[in-house]
């Protein structure tokens, strides 16, 4: 199962640079990144991320993650993945630009 990260680019390249990061700010505050199944990215990112423009979506593959990744209650009751180690580029099985559109951003069709 793919799970997703929305990175702003300044994240997405300093994660490339580095190999490996500890997410953003939110994450880095709450102790953990914050992930999104394919169905919760849209709402992830209305939510977070309404008019910013030049987004990656990452996708990762859950299992290998294994006990790192724990499945939480967060917004509206619904369980959603959170990583408890550092974010590697190994961890990437791929990217996508998340364009912002007209009508809020577009999703890649692989995600869909």
């Amino acid at each position: 199962m793919l799970i997703y990260k929305i990175l702003r680019a300044a994240e997405w390249q300093a994660l490339k640079a580095a190999g490996e990061t500890a997410g953003a700010p939110v994450d880095l505050a709450d102790g953990f990144i914050h992930f999104s199944t394919a169905e919760q990215a849209p709402g992830t990112v209305a939510r977070h991320f309404a008019d910013e423009d030049g987004l990656v979506l990452v996708a990762v593959e859950a299992e290998p993650l294994g006990a790192a990744l724990k499945w939480e209650v967060s917004r509206g009751g619904k369980l959603f993945p959170h990583l408890y180690r550092p974010l590697a580029m190994t961890d990437v099985a791929w990217t996508a630009p998340l364009p912002l559109g007209p009508e809020g951003h577009v999703f890649p069709e692989a995600m869909i």
